[in-house]
């Protein structure tokens, strides 16, 4: 019986994954040298030429001769992300603070707005002052810019089909077009992706922050709930529907306090705002910046702050010894409120960990915090809007 055989990918299709991998190499890395690039790909220098000449011709790349490399003979032109020109624009909706940016090819911040978010602001709400943003932003971009996309990361459960906002406890959305409103409000024809800023933080500190070279990361984001990104061999682990990684709802207290999503005795109830401020005895204050008190007053020899902190800390340890168990990470990140805390407890996690962390996933774990700090989510989102660009780079 004949066997049909399948076809090898065609010129055309290999042209376009090359492109892909040299404008991605120069988008991650930045400025790079043909040679390097040769080496890199693994391609010889004629297609890097090539490749280089067509991406240069759609203005996605710039070539220029490198400062003096004090070595003998031609120097190998260096390939530049053009990221002035070239951009896409990020926005993270928080609980309490709306932000946007314009980050370049090459994952330049190139400008950026932040506005206080009431905490009862709903989508149809947010959209305008974030579409606000942007216009104000637009206004010094050059004229022969393009815009290949827009990115959004929100604190909750967004399904990965279409950006929809599930459910997101804190700010207290439900089914909530965030993308789709944006559009609207923008007026213009750009792909809007929506993601869970935990994820594409997760996302930003793998591709160029603390996490380079790491392909098992867990980046664990606190606001006032807890989630986390998660990076398994390399690629991103979001689940069936997108909505992996909603640690701060693993159940750890049996009948525990009631959480924000409904249930009880979740672990973002005994290390997430409400639950450190309750522990501190300050029930009635909210926010980050009542967050940074009770770790100042701990730093200040306050009983009952010091407390609060140790206990956290130790919750903290806790939650994040199930996940290395479970993921065998080489690096654990803490972000967002969960960097503070880490950084005010850091001896009780590391203790947790210790004593519940198994021996063969405690050998190779690292405990970081964010190399690119509070910029991991928009940068984050920006990803997701150069991703169209860099799969199909002349398309």
């Amino acid at each position: 019986m004949a066997v049909a055989m399948r076809a090898g990918p065609s010129q055309d299709e290999i042209r376009r994954q090359n492109l892909g991998a040299l404008l991605r190499y120069v988008h991650v890395h930045g400025a790079t040298t043909r040679a390097e690039l040769t080496t890199a790909l693994g391609l010889n220098r004629s297609t890097i030429g090539a490749l280089t000449a067509d991406l240069a011709g759609a203005g996605l790349v710039s070539e220029g001769t490198p400062k003096e490399t004090g070595r003998a003979g031609r120097p190998s032109l260096v390939v530049r992300p053009e990221s002035e020109r070239v951009y896409a624009y990020a926005y993270s909706v928080e609980v309490d603070r709306l932000r946007a940016a314009r980050v370049g090819l090459g994952g330049e911040v190139l400008d950026r707005r932040e506005m206080d978010r009431p905490r009862n602001l709903v989508a149809g709400e947010a959209a305008p002052l974030l579409a606000g943003a942007v216009k104000e932003m637009h206004q010094s971009v050059p004229p022969d810019a393009i815009c290949v996309g827009a990115g959004v990361a929100v604190c909750g459960m967004v399904r990965r089909e279409d950006g929809l906002v599930r459910l997101s406890p804190t700010t207290g959305w439900v089914d909530e077009p965030i993308g789709a409103a944006l559009a609207v409000e923008l007026g213009i024809d750009v792909t809007i992706t929506v993601g869970n800023v935990a994820d594409v933080a997760a996302y930003a500190e793998h591709a160029r922050g603390a996490a380079v070279g790491c392909d098992n990361v867990i980046y664990i984001y606190g606001d006032v709930g807890v989630g986390a990104g998660i990076i398994a061999g390399g690629r991103r682990l979001t689940g069936h529907g997108g909505y992996g990684g909603e640690v701060g709802h693993m159940v750890v207290v049996r009948d525990g306090v009631r959480c924000d999503c409904g249930r009880r005795g979740c672990w973002e109830t005994e290390i997430g705002e409400h639950g450190l401020l309750r522990a501190a005895g300050r029930s009635e204050a909210r926010g980050r910046d009542a967050l940074l008190a009770v770790f100042d007053a701990a730093d200040r020899g306050d009983a009952r702050a010091q407390t609060a902190v140790r206990q956290a800390g130790d919750w903290l340890g806790f939650g994040v010894a199930n996940l290395v168990n479970i993921f065998n990470p080489e690096m654990v990140i803490f972000g967002g409120t969960m960097r503070d805390l880490y950084l005010a407890s850091a001896a009780q996690v590391r203790s947790r960990l210790n004593s519940n962390g198994l021996p063969a996933c405690l050998e190779h774990v690292r405990l970081r915090t964010p190399k690119l700090g509070d910029d991991a989510a928009l940068i984050g989102a920006a990803e997701l809007a150069f991703e169209r660009l860099l799969a199909d780079p002349l398309n």
